[in-house]
């Protein structure tokens, strides 16, 4: 019930009172679905004033910089938790018990392999197709080999379901960067931790062993946790919004794979790469920034700022810590690094960024850390892809277990009346 109501003086003259309705934290949020009745409703392109539903699991505070996952700050969990403990808060609600997270990493672990015929459908993709076309296509193929729980109104089906999407993405992911570059698939470890395996199904070969670097283990996980959930963003609205339809867990979340690849959503890392590519060499910078700082020139610094956050964004601290200990780690010589780190430093010392908050947010320093262990660009989406599967499958989850109806935008139309076929 609302504790609290709105008037609103309609066109007519007419008052309608509207309920008012408090979260836990945050702005109060009118309900608006009365308006119908009196042949109004809203319109809000982007849906930037709009709450589509009630959710418990992620909150942001743009303003603010503060990212919590169920009531637990991101700077904490980075440093206390890791990857697969952060998917149980996300799915679960709470942090597990010694007991409860050892039993989930082991489901997890034990469900990375795939279905052997599965291997086969990355066949009938050319060598150079992009890794996040084949994501698509693969995590969607899901639904063929996995059907044997598919009721969505069992909570246990659903939770097998975001087992063996959390566990299986990464395998996938390693897959599609194999198969572009004709190396053999490599199966999955269960001695080797979440970030560890998916290195060593990217890197490793049969020829030798390979031994995956502590420095890079904690950085992986780290871009994995911190890339978890992002509260409802355009690929998790999009994979509500195809699970309303009563659509398949992997068929939402391939859909929500595709919204990723977007360059203005889970591309943004990419671009980053790009633009270090574009201004080639620190004695360049100068001439770029003051591209960048010209509203004629349509250059822009890519990694800088952040659509919600009007402050420094949270996860950026961290991942500066991680992009850090691994270029130390990894001593790597690679002349876009030495941009990224002038473009770093001009950026939190030059007023013009300061005074507009165009900090480096995460994907400047995830790019940086991607780069730096070897993973080519075009996989960086797919990475973002396998962290965010859970934020993704837990809103699902989350939506399903609730009351709720198919998502159904309406619009302004601004096209011709209805008017009359013309006669011959």
């Amino acid at each position: 019930m609302a504790d609290k109501h709105a008037t609103l003086t309609l066109p007519s003259g007419k008052t309608v009172e509207l309920p008012v309705y408090s979260g836990t934290i945050g702005p109060d949020v009118i309900d608006v679905a009365g308006l119908l009745k009196e042949g109004y409703f809203t319109h809000d392109p982007g849906f930037m004033s709009t709450s589509a539903t009630e959710s418990r699991i992620t909150y942001i505070d743009g303003d603010e910089g503060i990212l919590l996952h169920r009531g637990y700050s991101i700077e904490d969990l980075a440093e206390h938790s890791d990857y697969l403990e952060t998917c149980y808060l996300l799915w679960y609600g709470t942090l597990p018990t010694p007991e409860e997270k050892a039993q989930f990493v082991y489901n997890i672990t034990r469900h990375t392999m795939l279905h052997e015929s599965l291997a086969h459908f990355f066949d009938g993709f050319h060598h150079n197709a992009h890794p996040m076309a084949m994501m698509c296509g693969a995590v969607g193929a899901l639904s063929a080999f996995y059907h044997d729980v598919m009721d969505i109104r069992s909570q246990r089906d659903r939770e097998i379901a975001a087992h063996r999407l959390v566990a299986k993405m990464p395998t996938l992911a390693a897959m599609c960067y194999k198969h572009s570059i004709g190396q053999p698939f490599m199966y999955p470890r269960n001695d080797l931790s979440y970030a560890a395996n998916f290195l060593y199904m990217m890197f490793g070969t049969p020829c030798e062993e390979y031994v995956v670097s502590p420095a890079v283990e904690r950085a992986m996980d780290r871009i994995f946790l911190l890339h978890a959930d992002h509260e409802q963003n355009a690929s998790t609205s999009t994979v509500r919004l195809a699970g309303s339809t009563g659509a398949n867990p992997f068929a939402c979340v391939s859909a929500g794979i595709a919204a990723l690849w977007g360059p203005a959503h889970g591309g943004a890392n990419e671009a980053v790469l790009r633009m270090l590519d574009e201004i080639g060499t620190v004695d360049q910078i100068p001439r770029f920034i003051e591209k960048a700082k010209d509203p004629n020139d349509p250059f822009k610094l890519m990694g800088f700022g952040h659509r919600v956050y009007k402050n420094f964004d949270p996860r950026a601290k961290v991942m500066k810590a991680s992009s850090d200990e691994v270029l130390a780690e990894l001593k790597v010589v690679d002349p876009r690094l030495k941009v990224a780190m002038e473009l770093e430093r001009i950026a939190l010392s030059d007023p013009y960024f300061a005074d507009r908050k165009l900090f480096p947010n995460v994907d400047f320093y995830s790019g940086i850390i991607l780069s730096a262990i070897g993973i080519p660009t075009s996989m960086f989406t797919v990475i973002f892809a396998v962290s965010r599967t859970i934020g993704w499958i837990s809103h699902w989850h989350e939506m399903i277990s609730s009351p709720y109806k198919i998502g159904r935008p309406r619009q302004l139309y601004t096209g011709e009346a209805q008017r009359p076929y013309p006669s011959n």
